[in-house]
């Protein structure tokens, strides 16, 4: 563990979040043990339905802060002494909390790796009470990061190179919107944050100009940018848009740039944030050429998102590198994703460790959970590296990839597909083994240039904002038999 991963331990251990449940959780715990299942064994499964902004992939993040929360799981006096006053849980199970030790194995997939629909991306498999109770925490953590890292990276293609930072801290959802959606950008291609925190505790560059008030704080525009100069030579990148950027911001920041260059130091760049940003762009560009400085850059930023930055990029903008704020940290174009966390198999009072598949039907088709305990793989061409599909087993399949394999479209049965000369790497790591952690967290740089390793296995007809090519999640055909058996059945009654 980094220096950087042991300071986010110690805060995670100064906030005990264990309580951060749905109060049916607890409820549901209680009931358990009542009924002589608290000890049956349970498996759940993580997932989403739909990528946001009707994409054609998401990436996986939040995992690292998951499992700091499940090491660090325990019940306070307090927590015990609050739950009492409720007066509707028993004695024996607030005993339990009070004595509570978390035992459940958990597998998941790694942060960075881009995931797509109904695939577990976290199994959770233990004692019913404790395998419940840890949803909501679960949820929050994957779903937030996730959305982020997402849309970031959604940001970082449009902007085809160029790099963006992440400025969204004042209008994140609260602080820890602000924490963790940085480091989920950072994950996604980020270049770094205004963030300081996450740079202390992830180690997620900090990045920073100056604001208006700077400027307004000295008597004229010039006298602001030469004292910035002087505090910070070779940092210096001034906002222009204070007042005017063609009239008074781009002259004054030219004058202070060649007294910089006089100096021996190589001014950076400009920043504008206000106006029509496409044209100012060039009109700036042309004056820093003519003016001998064709090294300063030009910064954006003001409400942009991945839409606005590619239009920017066609009319020909003159932008060397973005800020992206609230669009970003907070998805404002879709802020939600919708994680889930269903059953999918369980033991009973007789044989409270055999595992029988369960599964959630709904007269809405894709709210219909695969059942069993199960496994995530995905298939790579051996020749062109790429993605192929991926494909969901019962946890004690194995795909041979020195063999010919069968691939089908679920909903469609018919479209099969013989896979030959094919890479199968199983998606789930193991995280937990009987309640101890068994896996180390990466640092941050390693999770995200597996990240960009990850995304370029996947094609660019996938990736495209407008309708992407739908990459397919299939069912192996054990597992598709047991789902038809299953629903052939209930039907049938």
């Amino acid at each position: 563990m980094n220096a950087a991963q042991t300071e986010q331990s110690s805060l995670f251990a100064s906030r005990n979040l264990t309580m951060l449940v749905d109060f049916y959780e607890l409820t549901m715990a209680n009931g358990f043990l009542e009924n002589g299942l608290g000890d049956v064994t349970a498996c759940f499964d993580l997932f989403f339905r739909k990528v946001p902004d009707n994409g054609g992939y998401a990436i996986m993040a939040g995992l690292e802060q998951a499992i700091e929360y499940l090491k660090n799981l325990h019940f306070t006096d307090s927590d015990i002494s609050y739950l009492r006053e409720k007066h509707i849980f028993s004695e024996a199970f607030l005993d339990y909390l009070a004595n509570f030790e978390f035992t459940c194995d958990v597998w998941a997939i790694p942060e960075g790796t881009p995931i797509f629909p109904h695939e577990p991306l976290l199994t959770v498999r233990g004692p019913a009470m404790q395998a419940q109770f840890i949803e909501t925490m679960l949820l929050l953590t994957i779903n937030h990061q996730s959305l982020i890292a997402t849309k970031a990276n959604r940001i970082v293609r449009a902007a085809d190179g160029r790099p963006v930072m992440e400025f969204g801290s004042r209008r994140a959802q609260g602080s820890d919107g602000a924490l963790y959606g940085a480091r989920a950008a950072y994950i996604a291609g980020a270049a770094g944050t205004a963030c300081a925190i996450c740079d202390r505790e992830f180690g997620v560059p900090a990045l920073g100009t100056m604001a208006h008030s700077w400027v307004q704080l000295f008597p004229t525009e010039l006298d602001a940018f030469r004292a910035y100069a002087k505090v910070y030579p070779d940092a210096c990148t001034l906002l222009v848009d204070t007042f005017h950027v063609l009239k008074s911001g781009v002259p004054n920041a030219i004058t202070v740039f060649k007294e910089l260059k006089a100096a021996g130091h190589t001014p950076q760049g400009i920043r504008i944030d206000s106006g029509d940003i496409a044209y100012l762009s060039k009109k700036a560009r042309i004056m820093l050429d003519e003016a001998g400085l064709p090294e300063v850059k030009i910064v954006a930023s003001n409400s942009l998102d991945e839409y606005i930055i590619r239009d920017l990029l066609v009319q020909g903008a003159q932008i060397d590198s973005f800020g992206v704020g609230e669009r970003l940290v907070t998805s404002r174009s879709e802020p939600v994703f919708g994680g889930v966390y269903k059953l999918a198999a369980a033991g009973s009072k007789e044989a409270p460790d055999v595992l029988t598949p369960r599964i959630k039907l709904s007269e809405n088709a894709s709210k219909i959970t695969n059942p069993g305990f199960k496994t995530p793989w995905r298939l790579f061409d051996r020749e062109t590296g790429m993605a192929i599909a991926d494909v969901i087993t019962l946890a004690d399949e194995t795909i041979d990839d020195t063999q010919p394999y069968v691939i089908f479209d679920p909903e469609f049965t018919y479209k099969r597909k013989t896979l030959t000369n094919f890479r199968a790497v199983k998606l789930h790591v193991p995280v937990f083994e009987k309640g101890r952690c068994v896996y180390e967290s990466p640092a941050i740089e390693t999770i995200r240039a597996y990240c960009k390793e990850q995304l370029d296995a996947i094609w660019d007809e996938v990736k495209r904002f407008e309708n992407p090519h739908a990459y397919y999640v299939d069912l192996s055909e054990p597992l598709w038999k047991l789902k038809r058996e299953m629903l052939d059945r209930y039907f049938a009654e």
